[in-house]
């Protein structure tokens, strides 16, 4: 049997230590924390959004990146302190430009494959997710948006996505909930909702149970690949040793970057920032004024999702601010402002706020291949569509490592 070392336990490592498993691989998930899900993949927007696939590849990103850079709420922000990381990343971010089109019909084929295979895992081993199967619903309050929507709309439909434009009387009916003036919509009944750390953590129990090998709160010192083998030395309290195995797979998140220049591999990931706040409805009021429906507001780059009874989850914003995981309140006060605007209906007095750093390619689009050492691969990279992209992309993962090592029974 081939013996996978697994460097990761967010939401892309987990299900594809599953899908190696499935291919009959023998697993050891690392992870420095406790727990599967404990960083990027612990308190995201929730959404499986096929309809959110469109890359961020545009000239008008760009623009609105130079114009919110003095402005600490917008919803893109850039710190302009000079960093060769962050400057190299976004020219390369600019050169992917003339590939906008292919990379957003690509990503969107890929989405809409990774939503019934994450499903699927959830239905076989049994867990819950707080999965809310009701669409995901775009909201537009100004033309010029509505109106780039829709030239979206005709990627996503070329990769085999139905999405439908709304008027704002049917957005009422489709979310009673939702207050204020509107030009429009777009309405995407296949999206729907979850919370991913719930997911994480119960496949992570479901592979455990397989009989994967979790080495959790373990602080992976040193990798060493070879055409030979690779050898992992990993500590946990006072105590390390050195296992071998037949190959590794990365999954590291902004990690992966560091992790890949200690293997001779490049994996220009930059960390970029995203903020949530989960608004817990204590009183029934708050829970009959939140809305079931999941939203997008694209102007705001806000999303949202309920996740079961007692809780509304908001998040949004890009932040290129380095390694840095601070919770800013004026980056959070813009999360709470918009509930309050949209929701007026909902206490805000319970808005628990966080911030992940999302791994993001320039292209945006996911790093699954091979290193330049053929027992060394990686997954990493998704940025903002890491929970919708991570099951898709697992199984194309196990299947690159299963045609490279063969399992051996």
């Amino acid at each position: 049997m081939t013996r996978i070392a697994v460097i990761g336990a967010g939401i892309t490592g987990v299900t594809t230590a599953s899908a190696l498993m499935d291919r009959g691989h023998d697993v050891t998930l690392f992870d420095r924390n406790r727990y599967a899900a404990m960083q990027t993949s612990f308190a995201n927007g929730g959404q499986l959004s096929a309809s959110n696939a469109e890359t961020w590849n545009r000239w008008a990103t760009v623009f609105k990146g130079m114009k919110w850079m003095m402005t600490r709420g917008a919803p893109l922000l850039v710190n302009p302190k000079p960093s060769w990381h962050k400057y190299s990343w976004m020219a390369e971010f600019i050169a992917a430009i003339p590939h906008y089109r292919d990379n957003t019909i690509a990503t969107t084929r890929m989405a809409i494959a990774a939503r019934g295979l994450l499903k699927e895992k959830a239905e076989r081993f049994g867990f819950d997710f707080n999965c809310e199967d009701r669409g995901i619903l775009h909201i537009y309050t100004e033309k010029a948006e509505f109106d780039h929507a829709t030239r979206v709309n005709t990627l996503l439909a070329e990769a085999g996505l139905q999405r439908r434009a709304v008027a704002p009387e049917e957005i009422r009916q489709i979310e009673p909930a939702l207050s204020g003036q509107f030009y429009g919509g777009y309405y995407t009944e296949s999206d729907f909702t979850g919370d991913i750390h719930r997911y994480t953590m119960g496949l992570a129990q479901a592979i455990a149970a397989q009989g994967a090998t979790l080495c959790f709160g373990a602080d992976v010192q040193s990798i060493h690949a070879s055409t030979q083998d690779v050898r992992i030395t990993w500590a946990r309290n006072s105590e390390s040793r050195t296992e071998r195995f037949d190959a590794v797979v990365v999954f590291a998140g902004v990690d992966s970057r560091r992790i890949g220049a200690g293997l001779g591999d490049r994996v220009n990931v930059y960390p970029v920032k995203g903020y949530s706040i989960t608004v817990r409805l204590d009183d029934e009021d708050s829970q009959r004024a939140a809305p079931w429906i999941s939203l997008l507001d694209d102007e705001a780059k806000i999303v949202t999702s309920r996740l079961g009874k007692d809780r509304f989850r908001i998040a949004g914003t890009a932040e290129f601010n380095g390694y840095n995981l601070d919770i800013r309140d004026d980056r959070i006060r813009p999360l709470v402002k918009w509930c309050e605007r949209f929701f007026p209906g909902v206490s805000t007095e319970h808005a628990i706020p966080w911030a992940g750093l999302r791994p993001m390619m320039p292209n945006m689009m996911p790093k699954v291949e091979q290193g330049r050492c053929p027992r060394v691969f990686y997954n990493t990279g998704h940025g903002h569509l890491g929970w919708t992209l991570s099951a898709v992309t697992a199984e194309l993962l196990a299947e690159h490592v299963g045609r490279s090592w063969p399992c051996a029974a």
